[in-house]
């Protein structure tokens, strides 16, 4: 195949996965920043705890990695938004301030929108190293996610839909 054969580094992206790159960069630097501000929402220290430890152990090596992918490509990258200062949680206004709870399920939803768009660019990618990498995206997603699930059951957030639960009499 010539152009396509030997290290995948070397080999062009094609305009997908440049555009699965760029993309899912933007929207992780996005996610870094709403996750602080979410921070600064919460008052559950396990929740926040939670949160910091995305940043740092996902989100900010995910960047980093991505950052690498495009700029080795000669691929500019998207603006990085400021780090949002710790704000004081009484300072917000009961009615303009986020619920523990809420913040869980919209972190729970965003993990499992970007598990779905992890495997969507594995799918997409040609280059082995790109879906790799997107595989462990999904990977680390799927964990932050479970670790998630268990501090929504501890804390009494998570409302289950109706339970199945065997009916039939035996005979």
């Amino acid at each position: 195949m010539g152009i396509l054969s030997g290290n995948p580094t070397n080999e062009p992206l094609h305009y997908g996965e440049v555009f699965g790159v760029w993309s899912h960069l933007a929207a992780t630097k996005a996610g870094v920043d709403t996750y602080q501000v979410y921070m600064n929402h919460t008052g559950d220290d396990d929740l926040k705890q939670f949160l910091k430890q995305v940043i740092e152990n996902s989100m900010k090596p995910a960047i980093k990695e991505m950052e690498e992918v495009l700029l080795h490509n000669d691929i500019a990258v998207p603006p990085t938004p400021a780090e949002r200062p710790e704000a004081d949680l009484e300072q917000i206004p009961a009615g303009a301030r986020l619920q523990d709870a809420q913040i869980a399920y919209m972190v729970s939803a965003e993990i499992a929108a970007g598990i779905t768009a992890n495997a969507a660019l594995v799918s997409q990618s040609i280059r082995e190293d790109i879906g790799l990498m997107f595989a462990g995206f999904g990977a680390k997603k799927a964990k932050d996610g479970a670790a998630l699930l268990q501090i929504m059951k501890t804390k009494g957030w998570l409302i289950p839909p109706p339970l199945h639960f065997d009916t039939k009499q035996p005979k």
